[in-house]
């Protein structure tokens, strides 16, 4: 059995995520120490009990929930055996899960991604002034026509396919009145739904490329390391394993789509049969069963899962 380990993105956190894997392993209450520490804040008190408005904040949520992943990671090693580099053919996550699945590969440090994902996430959210950009989810309609949507509604604003992140869900971003033009165009071309998301940046389009830039400096200095596992990446769906390549897509991934629905069914293609969503919620193992429903999924981020995933012996044979 093959396997791939995956990463959530913005969107699943919710307070209280990961407080009971701190509170009863050691090594993920180690993970939260970790990232406080390399913030100089106690980020795990947001985590932990809120206000959910502060949780919600890009700047908080995108290392929060790389904390929240990295301490399930090291629960699974410490307790159930779990090895990157003998056990997962690739590591992938959506968005700032990438840096998730870096730090768990150990190609960056958690202390690192932490900061990295605190500058991201600052970033993210100046590149544009509040109410100028948008998103929305675009349901029924294949990556094509979305496109084709997207295009016709720019006009000469950004309006952009920003996920692709399983087939009849695209997700586009842009400008917010580009963007509530190709709402109503979506409908025309037979979209089940077609909706505005809550979201507080346009995230993923032309309109972050000054996160982008910030994002170039910021890794700049940051030491790469190759992952024990390739990385399957945002913005190419397939496998990379060069640090100066990983860099360099880093920076890409701010702006270029998330090919979500590509590099899961790339994975499956190259043989893996079991997804694990390391972290806060389910929405990628949800996600995984419309990709590649032939394959098995399942989310760890509480002891039970833990406790679950230890009794199945198929990491024998894994290794």
């Amino acid at each position: 059995m093959s396997i791939a380990l995956i990463f959530p993105g913005q969107g699943s956190q919710q307070v209280g995520m990961g407080r009971a894997l701190a509170d009863t392993f050691a090594v993920a209450r180690a993970v939260f120490e970790e990232v406080d520490a390399a913030l100089d804040e106690s980020l795990s008190t947001v985590i932990f009990e809120g206000p959910e408005d502060a949780l919600t904040l890009t700047a908080n949520a995108q290392p929060a929930l790389m904390a929240v992943s990295l301490a399930a990671l090291r629960v699974l090693e410490a307790e159930a055996g779990l090895d990157v580099a003998r056990h997962a053919a690739f590591v992938a996550g959506h968005s700032l899960g990438e840096y998730s699945a870096l730090a768990a590969a150990g190609s960056l440090t958690v202390p690192d991604a932490a900061r990295l994902l605190r500058i991201r996430g600052e970033a993210m959210q100046k590149a544009t002034p509040v109410g100028e950009g948008a998103m929305a989810a675009l349901l029924g309609l294949d990556l094509e026509t979305a496109r084709a949507v997207a295009q016709e509604a720019a006009g000469d604003e950004v309006c952009e396919a920003a996920n692709d992140n399983a087939p009849g869900q695209v997700v586009i971003s842009g400008s917010k009145a580009a963007i509530e033009r190709a709402v109503v165009i979506a409908k025309s071309r037979g979209a089940r739904r077609a909706m505005l998301l809550p979201v507080s940046a346009p995230f993923h389009c032309a309109l972050m490329t000054p996160a982008a830039e910030a994002m170039r400096e910021a890794l700049a200095s940051v030491k790469i390391l190759a992952p024990k596992a390739p990385l399957v990446a945002n913005v190419t769906a397939g496998p990379l394993t060069d640090p100066e390549a990983i860099r360099a897509r880093l920076v890409e991934q701010v702006i270029g789509a998330v090919r979500w629905r590509e590099s899961v069914s790339f994975m499956a293609g190259a043989g893996v049969t079991r997804f694990i969503e390391i972290g806060a919620g389910k929405v990628l193992a949800g996600l995984v069963k419309r990709i590649a429903p032939e394959t098995a999924s399942e989310s760890i981020g509480a002891p039970d899962d833990v406790a679950r995933f230890k009794a199945d012996a198929f990491l024998t044979s894994a290794a």
